[in-house]
């Protein structure tokens, strides 16, 4: 599989800002503002994302709206749905649902007596953080707009490149909470490097112009501009305001886009 020119340049355009939010998690891990606390902070606010972000109705969240779709399509299956459309909407169930169950168990295994067990109702009640409800806004925005392109472009961004779990993996060896969050990592990671692929390998095999590639280069970077703010405040701001500014502007080593595990992945 070739992918075009345009692709590249797409992929170009966003290597900088995935590597601008794997370097916030990155440098969490060892920064000074790291306690118990903040780590029981993070995995609180990915888990209310695991639950409550992952599918398209916010209220419903990634158990009831997929389990509707299930009852729903049950008397068409075969007839008016096809059964590889409902194993899709299965299996996504099934990964998303491990998602939030993988740093929930991280979660109930380091938290103290006084801290509230892991509870993904409660999760939704403690309020979203503002920079993930300014990310959501960015992208409901960018679907209203641009239609099919906005939808696009938040399939692109969503992972961020796997940031998160890819730098979590790299804890592995160090004992204790960090070992667990590694497993955590490790478990989430494939899914949604896969995710990230399925958002990205097709575009060759639409009709796109040049005005919508551009566009969705434009769209992409506000979105992974709007991820670093976000993961930063997940993450009690471990990197300044002044080198974020940096990472926007290009200063940083890009990340190195994994094309051939892309292509067997296609």
């Amino acid at each position: 599989m070739t992918l075009s020119s345009e692709l590249r340049s797409l992929i170009d355009a966003n290597r900088p800002l995935w590597a601008g939010e794997a370097e916030v998690v990155r440098t969490y891990w060892t920064s000074p503002v790291r306690t118990r606390e903040t780590d029981l902070r993070w995995l609180r606010y990915q888990c209310r994302k695991e639950f409550w972000d992952s599918f398209a109705d916010v209220n419903k969240g990634l158990y009831l709206e997929p389990l509707e779709r299930l009852l729903a399509a049950f008397p068409k299956i075969d007839t008016e749905v096809d059964r590889h459309e409902i194993l899709d909407v299965a299996e996504m169930f099934l990964a998303e649902f491990s998602h939030y169950v993988a740093f929930a168990d991280v979660y109930d295994a380091i938290r103290g007596e006084t801290d509230p067990k892991m509870n993904p109702h409660v999760l939704r009640e403690m309020g979203d953080l503002p920079e993930n409800a300014e990310l959501a806004r960015l992208r409901a925005e960018h679907r209203k707009q641009h239609g099919a392109l906005g939808l696009r472009a938040c399939e692109i961004t969503e992972g961020g490149y796997c940031a998160l779990f890819s730098e979590g993996m790299q804890l592995a060896g160090r004992g204790g909470v960090d070992e667990q969050i590694a497993a955590a990592c490790r478990a989430v990671y494939d899914d949604e490097f896969l995710h990230m692929l399925r958002g990205i390998l097709n575009l060759d095999q639409e009709s796109l112009r040049a005005p919508d590639w551009e566009l969705l280069r434009r769209l992409t970077r506000e979105q992974m501009q709007a991820r670093i703010r976000m993961r930063n405040a997940q993450f009690s701001h471990p990197v300044s305001e002044e080198r974020i500014r940096e990472i926007f502007a290009g200063r940083i080593q890009p990340v190195a886009f994994d094309y051939e595990r892309a292509q067997l992945g296609a």
